[in-house]
């Protein structure tokens, strides 16, 4: 990392072209028998000394992925919308799992560009998009912060959108709009600035006909990393009409996951851990960089 600090070919948005491999078993819950590989191009980043992070592929984004990618029904024909996108590569299994209609958002806009590169390079096309602007609200719902206005952008296609969303200006109308059947985040929980706006933006999002979601937390039994989703609070039988939401996060700091905890629970959401029941599949054998046994 020093040397890329100190090698000037390497500063501001270098990208390298990276590519993910997915291995299906031969059980595998595949449409196509055939269809044994699943290969996903990415631009990615040289340097996250430069800010450049939301352009890299995190542990917590390939898990995810895998979880997608092992349960399939569990996403296909959904409205499915993820916070934090990145580069995009859980859009692209939610995708391949024919979800009905994929939204990816992110709040930095270098990072939303390299996505719509990385979608398209998956023949997922972003042309032809119609933008959609909105004022940039707070928490509070004022007009303005600071006195500076942002536009949230849309970005349509036929098989996903593209949204410029801060979670600290995104407003209740807007996200009340989206209307997704399933939410989902890896690597959200990264900073002690971050959980009060993440969980206000779930609350919103999970807050289906005015009903309380509750939030369920997916890990493999291993304290440092957890996966999240939603259901009714109601009952514990699994999914409903309500939305549901998956999160799978990497516990770096122990103050900022329970200040995450705490917020939920003042939001009236529960977490549970159910991954023991809901393993996905080994299908990055030969990403060595990666360390299931953290997540």
């Amino acid at each position: 990392m020093i040397s890329l600090k100190d090698d000037n070919t390497v500063k501001g948005n270098v990208r390298a072209l990276k590519y993910i491999s997915f291995l299906f078993p031969d059980d595998a819950n595949c449409e196509d028998a055939m269809v044994r590989k699943m290969v996903v191009p990415l631009h990615c980043s040289l340097n996250m000394l430069e800010g450049d992070t939301g352009c890299s592929i995190w542990p917590a984004s390939l898990f995810l992925s895998e979880f997608i990618l092992s349960f399939p029904d569990m996403f296909s024909s959904k409205t499915c919308f993820e916070v934090g996108s990145g580069v995009g590569l859980v859009g692209i299994c939610l995708s391949h799992v024919k979800a009905s209609k994929v939204i990816l958002s992110d709040g930095d806009l270098s990072t939303l560009s390299n996505m719509k590169l990385n979608l398209k390079m998956n023949q997922m096309s972003t042309e032809d998009d119609e933008p959609v602007t909105s004022e940039c609200l707070d928490s509070f719902d004022h007009a303005q912060i600071g006195g500076i206005r942002t536009e949230i952008d849309i970005i349509s296609s036929p098989q996903v959108k593209c949204l410029h969303l801060p979670w600290e200006c995104a407003s209740e109308s807007i996200l009340q709009g989206l209307k997704p059947d399933i939410i989902l985040g890896a690597d959200v929980i990264y900073g002690p600035f971050c959980p009060p706006h993440l969980v206000r933006v779930l609350a919103i999002l999970l807050d289906k006909r005015k009903s309380i979601g509750s939030l369920h937390d997916y890990s493999d039994g291993c304290d440092s990393h957890d996966v999240v989703a939603a259901c009714d609070s109601a009952s514990n039988a699994g999914p409903t009409e309500h939305p549901m939401a998956y999160i799978s996060s990497i516990i770096r700091n122990a103050n900022t996951f329970d200040r995450f905890l705490a917020l939920v629970n003042e939001s009236n959401l529960a977490i549970t851990d159910l991954t023991g029941t809901l393993q996905p599949a080994s299908l990055l054998p030969y990403v060595q960089s990666y360390d299931r046994s953290s997540i």
